[in-house]
This record gives C-alpha cells, structure tokens and sequence, in this order.
C-alpha cells in the first residue's frame, strides 16, 4: 500500500478556523439522534484540512454546520470560533453575512446547487452584491474577471448561459466562482470533484490550489479519494460514526497510520501494486447513527477489538505532536504505509 504524499508550504500560524466539541443531535421517531459528535480540529490561514472517511460518517453535516446550514430541527453543541469570534449561534442575519463574505462553498453537486433558472453570469453578480455595496455593472463586471479567472472557456459568452447549457466541468469552476465571489477566507469544498472524470478532476484541484496561493485561503475539502487527501492536504482528519478518530499531518496519518480504520481504509485501497492482487475490504458496514454499538463504534469491524473496546468509549489521545486518535489500541506495530515523492506545491 502507498500514497503519495507532496512537499506542502508553511501555512502562517494564525488560527483561522477553530472547532471544539462540535455535536450535532436532532429527533427521528422519538429517538435522539448525533450523526455528529465531539469533533474538534483547528486551521491556521492558507492551511488546508481534508476529511476523509466512508459515506455516513458526518463529513458533510460538519462542514454543514460550520455555515449553519443545518436540517430543520437539529441542534448544535460546542463552539466555532472564525478568527478567534464565536459564530456557533450568531443570528440569522449575521449568519448570512458570513455564509459567502467570510467562509464560501463549493457543494457536492453544481447541477443541482446553480439555480437553473438563472444565468451563471447573474447568480455571481448577485453573490457580490449581496455582500458589498457596489452597482450591478461594477458587480457584473467582477463576475466576468471571476469567469475568467476559474479559467472558463469563452467567458463572456458563457456569461449567459444556464447551468444545464455548460459541461460537469464548468459547472464546477462556476460553482467555484460563486463560492470566491466576495474572496472569502474560508473556502468549504464539499466533495467537489466526485462527479467528474480524471482529467478534469486533476484541473480542478490544480485550479483550487492556485487559487488559494493567491487569495491566502483556508480550505476544508471532504473527500472519498485518498490520492486527492495526499496531493492537497496540510492535516488530515479521518472521521467514522460522526466523530474523527484520527487526525493530524499528511505525513503523519496517510503514511504512519496509527488508528485501525485509518489503517484498513489505506489498505483497501486499489493501486497500480495491488493489481491483479485480491484488495482487504474492512468487513460490514457504517453503523446507524441510530443504533451505534457500544463502547467504540469501530469495534464490531476492527480486527484488533478487545474487550475493553466492546466496553468503553475511547477519549482523544495524542500519538505525536498535535496528532490525535480516538482508540484503545494495542500496538498495531509499524504501518505499512510507504511515500512515493511527487511534484511539490
């Protein structure tokens, strides 16, 4: 098993993004629920974080409730501080300041996050109105520089055009656009290259690079792929049954995996070396936030699992200099994991 892993710059150590004991919980058929629980993390400015971890494991409802876009109904504990201010329960009214001035988002899916019934070119202008105190031909005019600067082809032309008359891939650098409109400080990026085929996924993430070396941007991208976790990642935070349970430098997580489902997700991981080779799956599946196993959620899939794991709920341990798990673990030994150096930032 190997990732490759890529030379990242210092990031400023000015703390950009700081989450404490974040914990989302809602009511279904008079159970509580907390598909989210206890996640902290900490990003300093330029800095990108990644998330990774299986489908259900909370990565969108985190990202989710950092803008306060939550289900109807749901509750948040613990704190969001952006730049050191505590914006978990700010109005409505500051909150829609934040959402797009402050922190912007890419969604998981621009066919259906662009509203259909408006051009491109006026969805942007009016993302920037909505936030600044210029006219719509000053605000239109930015709009076309942010077209052109995601590198959309003939940008004035697909100015006016729908969302459905573009393809997956500018659709993408569009939602892109809208999401950079007001350049915000914080850029969510909600799994946003998923729909699109290899080559244009690797432009787009070339794209989004760029474009924090140049706006000094924080980025908290969620993703499934290893690879994209390896290329742009500063942290890495692994996330399973709504809690992370390991997280720490690139470096640090993808190449010396210390918790077991970092570790078993790594190894089922399909390369170019396991070709022609049967791939380690992790046995079952997620578990239902509603019906969570006790002790340590991984417990019922971790081949390591021993009593204790069946018993109690592991609390965050450091394994390493602001590298934390989640785990009882005995020890697993050295991992596995070895670096295959490629081009750096």
């Amino acid at each position: 098993m190997s990732v490759a892993i890529t030379d990242k710059r210092t990031a400023v150590d000015v703390p950009m993004v700081e989450v404490e004991n974040l914990g989302i919980s809602f009511s279904r058929e008079g159970k509580r629920l907390n598909p989210v629980k206890d996640v902290s993390f900490r990003l300093r400015r330029g800095e990108t974080l990644c998330i990774i971890g299986e489908s259900g494991s909370g990565k969108s409802l985190t990202l989710r409730a950092l803008i306060g876009q939550m289900p109807i109904g749901a509750a948040i504990d613990g704190t969001v501080r952006l730049e050191g201010r505590d914006v978990t329960h700010v109005s409505a009214e500051e909150r829609r300041q934040i959402r797009g001035a402050q922190i912007g988002t890419i969604f998981q899916e621009p066919a259906t996050a662009l509203d259909p019934v408006y051009t491109i070119g006026r969805q942007i202008t009016e993302a920037i109105m909505a936030h600044q105190s210029v006219t719509r031909n000053v605000a239109a005019a930015r709009a076309l520089e942010l077209l052109e600067l995601v590198a959309i082809p003939n940008a004035k032309r697909r100015f006016d055009a729908y969302p459905h008359e573009m393809s997956g891939g500018m659709r993408q650098r569009a939602m892109i656009a809208v999401a950079l409109a007001c350049r915000p400080d914080v850029l969510l990026a909600d799994e946003p290259t998923t729909a699109l085929d290899v080559t244009v996924q690797m432009q787009v993430l070339l794209l989004l690079r760029g474009l924090q070396q140049k706006f000094g941007m924080s980025v908290i991208f969620v993703t499934h792929d290893i690879a994209v976790a390896a290329e742009i990642g500063d942290q890495v935070a692994v996330m399973y049954a709504g809690s992370i349970v390991e997280i720490g430098t690139a470096e640090q997580v993808l190449l010396t995996p210390q918790h077991p489902y970092t570790r078993a997700l790594l190894d089922s991981r399909a390369t170019a070396a396991s070709r022609g080779s049967d791939i380690p799956m992790i046995p079952g599946g997620p578990p239902n936030p509603a019906d969570l196993p006790p002790g340590c959620s991984f417990n019922p899939r971790c081949r390591y699992s021993a009593e204790i794991c069946r018993d109690s709920s592991p609390e965050p341990r450091n394994v390493g200099e602001a590298w934390t798990i989640r785990c009882w673990k005995p020890d697993l030994g050295t991992a596995t994991a070895t670096s295959e150096t490629s081009g750096g930032r």
